[in-house]
């Protein structure tokens, strides 16, 4: 009785794990309730290459606390603008992809190691994250100092690259300047030159017309000469007194 027990247990177990078997290979698909179309997202960085990219945390120091608030955890980005090779320094947390800092690398900029931590730097800068454009004061803090390291160094050299691009840009603008400068004095002296002319040609226009007005009068005195002979010759001449007595 027992054997044949053992054996019913063993033959229902293997029904079972059939029928288990038979559920799980099924193949039957479910199609999805709702179809999602994938929407191409504008981050504002299609116009800049990346040029550093790392994880890290930031701090933002309140004046009014006097304290240290942490502004979140994500990726801070060093971004370079393909047409005005302008850079800024942008972070996002990682999960709502908000943005905690977000301003330019100014020429001005100073990256500091932060006193007592090696994996952390500070620094000043006019931010504009919340929307409205504000001097802050941020710390952030890396995961080795390999890494805060390599962002104080790449930081500095924007900031002196920037400063090199600004002077070239003064010195263009005083050049530009210069070339406008000698345009003017040459199209003044031109002006002039033109203002010369129509006044000599003014002048010799008037001499024209006195010449005219001259000629005219020479011409009315001649013609006036002219009436007055033929009027002298035309008038017969009274008889003399011998013919009329020698006609009686």
């Amino acid at each position: 009785m027992a054997g044949d027990n053992v054996a019913y247990e063993v033959e229902v177990e293997e029904e079972t794990g059939k029928a288990v078997a038979e559920e799980e290979d099924t193949g039957a698909q479910v199609a999805p309730i709702v179809k999602l179309q994938e929407v191409s997202i504008a981050t504002g960085e299609e116009e800049e290459d990346v040029m550093l990219d790392m994880n890290a945390k930031l701090y933002r120091f309140d004046k009014d606390g006097n304290q240290w608030k942490e502004r979140g955890v994500g990726t801070v980005k060093l971004l370079k603008h393909k047409e005005t090779e302008k850079v800024r320094l942008v972070m996002r947390q990682a999960k709502t992809l908000k943005i905690c800092a977000n301003h330019l690398v100014l020429p001005s900029i100073s990256v500091q190691e932060h006193s007592g931590n090696d994996k952390s730097c500070v620094w000043h800068a006019p931010d504009f994250s919340d929307g409205e454009l504000k001097e802050e004061l941020f710390c952030i803090r890396f995961a080795t100092v390999e890494n805060a390291k390599k962002f104080m160094e790449m930081v500095k050299e924007i900031a002196k690259s920037q400063d090199r691009n600004s002077e070239e840009e003064d010195e263009a603008a005083d050049t530009v300047a210069e070339v406008i400068r000698e345009l003017k004095i040459e199209d003044g002296n031109k002006t002039q030159e033109i203002k010369k002319e129509l006044k000599e040609d003014t002048k010799e226009e008037k001499k024209e017309k006195v010449e005219k007005l001259e000629t005219k009068d020479v011409a009315k005195e001649e013609d006036k000469s002219e009436v007055k002979g033929e009027a002298t010759v035309e008038e017969p001449l009274e008889p003399a007194a011998t013919e009329v007595e020698q006609e009686a």
